[in-house]
């Protein structure tokens, strides 16, 4: 006869609670919280002040006397992390949903079908919002951010192989000043371009020196994530190539190439997400227009962040209107584009 095993009643600890610690936790969560609204309408101090200096130091306190009594001093710690990651979690995300309400529900007030491909000749300031729109804002974007695109993405994911591929004796300094380059201030960018190509008198503020001086913010972010996805490669695909007697450049662009296709189509919209925002370059090498020009080579090229600028700074109801509606068009391009890398990242490098 077979003898059935029992199971302990100690294999599952977290099932077996105690009324009194369930009760202790409880306190040292809800109690911050009351001692706080009642200093705050007894002494009338702001939102935040309150938050800050009297809700977060009374919580760590209770959490950390709580930990004390339950677990001895080695919860403190634990206690300090836990009070501090969630307190950190919760604040950014009403940031982030305030941003978000914010361009929403004041955008949606100027969206309306013709705001998306009408241009702005004609348009003030205060002009109504029945007439105008975003359109050459929309397509000055996607030309100068195709044209940084084009530029880029065979440079970065070139650099991206000469570091990961080969064994080069540059590869320190490559390596070196792709990450320099990735702390460049986007202001920076800009103003060298407009020292080399503008003050210089060689050519006038165009669509393609725009582009130029995003090129200097979107290679570095291409060329460092296209490296990591290459190293995330695995090492026998190489080794199998190469024992099968494959050139080092045929055994890349048959077997590591096609592995890490996912990877760097995600390093590639992440490096679009990063330049689309950009103000500051290309309000120093592009002149802002209301008419649509689709040549990056010769007069004003709008994008939907020059275009936020010019209207935000008018002054005047319908023109903030206007910005709120292009912020909220910029806002969606970008989602789009983060959705994108975050679907494409999803994939395990390595397989198709």
């Amino acid at each position: 006869m077979t003898q059935i095993a029992v199971r302990p009643t100690n294999a599952t600890p977290w099932k077996n609670r105690n009324r009194k610690n369930v009760a202790l936790i409880a306190i040292a969560s809800v109690a911050p919280s009351l001692i706080a609204v009642i200093v705050r309408f007894l002494l009338e101090l702001p939102g935040a002040v309150t938050l800050l200096l009297i809700f977060l130091p009374l919580q760590l306190l209770f959490s950390a006397l709580a930990a004390l009594i339950l677990r001895g001093k080695r919860g403190i710690a634990d206690a300090f992390l836990n009070v501090g990651v969630i307190f950190s979690t919760v604040a950014i995300s009403i940031l982030l949903g305030s941003v978000l309400f914010s361009v929403i529900s004041w955008g949606l007030k100027a969206l309306s079908p013709h705001f998306l491909y009408q241009n702005s000749v004609y348009i003030t300031p205060t002009t109504s919002l029945e007439y105008g729109g975003v359109g050459h804002a929309i397509l000055g974007s996607l030309i100068v951010v195709g044209l940084v695109t084009l530029a880029t993405v065979p440079i970065g994911i070139g650099v991206a192989v000469y570091l990961t591929e080969t064994d080069g004796r540059f590869r320190g300094p490559v390596r070196f000043f792709s990450q320099a380059m990735s702390g460049l201030p986007s202001v920076v960018a800009g103003l060298f371009i407009y020292t080399v190509f503008i003050a210089s008198g060689l050519v006038k503020p165009v669509g393609w020196l725009g582009a130029a001086s995003l090129l200097l913010l979107m290679l570095p972010t291409i060329a460092r994530m296209s490296e990591e996805v290459l190293k995330l490669v695995p090492g026998e695909l190489r080794a199998a190539a190469l024992a099968l007697g494959a050139p080092r450049r045929r055994a890349f662009f048959q077997v590591i190439l096609p592995a890490a296709k996912t990877g760097l189509i995600t390093a590639v919209l992440l490096g679009l997400a990063r330049v689309f925002g950009e103000t500051a370059p290309l309000i120093l090498t592009t002149n802002i227009s209301n008419e649509t020009n689709i040549n990056p080579t010769s007069d004003g090229m709008t994008t939907l962040t020059t275009y936020i600028y010019s209207f935000l700074g008018a002054g005047y109801d319908t023109s903030r209107q206007r910005a709120w509606g292009a912020a909220l068009v910029l806002l969606v391009v970008i989602g789009i584009l983060f959705t994108l890398a975050r679907i494409f990242g999803s994939r395990e490098v390595g397989k198709k």
